[in-house]
């Protein structure tokens, strides 16, 4: 029981430290660049955006750990492990290309991949876990929305 303990604080630290990384690339530009920035009325405040990202990454740590509670000695598992861990990094690969190199129009392209790397993820999950499946649904809503936005602040600032 105390290794499941372990896995489960494991997983979670993993997911967020992804936030964290990303939160690097996000945290200068916001006051440098990204309030200039022209955004669509639907673009929420970005206290709400932290606090979402946050309670995010929990549900992705709770998810992977179910899966990885499986064992990683199970093909199955590992191959959903690898595609979790890929989708990881291109989430923080996302604020690099959309902050970091102040580019909506590459963050559009990152997020389009990230969101085909997230459906092949749940898509991997559901052969080893449902209930870890299900708690993706909120990240890759979430994701889609951002998408939107994304796009948005591409059309709004063409330069």
């Amino acid at each position: 029981m105390k290794h499941d303990i372990w896995k489960l604080v494991i997983a979670i630290a993993v997911c967020q430290m992804a936030g964290v990384v990303g939160s690097l690339f996000t945290l200068p530009n916001i006051p440098t660049w990204y309030d200039a920035l022209a955004k669509p009325d639907l673009a929420p405040p970005g206290s709400l955006i932290g606090l979402v990202w946050v309670t995010l990454f929990t549900l992705m740590g709770i998810s992977l750990y179910m899966v990885w509670a499986n064992g990683l000695k199970k093909e199955k598992v590992r191959g959903a492990v690898t595609a979790f861990g890929i989708q990881l990094v291109l989430n923080a690969a996302w604020s690099f290309l959309f902050f970091g190199l102040r580019s909506p129009f590459y963050g559009l392209i990152g997020i389009a991949v990230m969101w085909m790397a997230i459906a092949y993820t749940m898509a991997m999950f559901w052969k080893v876990s449902r209930t870890a499946t299900y708690l993706l649904v909120p990240y890759i809503a979430w994701v889609t929305f951002a998408g939107y936005l994304n796009f948005l602040i591409w059309q709004l600032n063409p330069h």
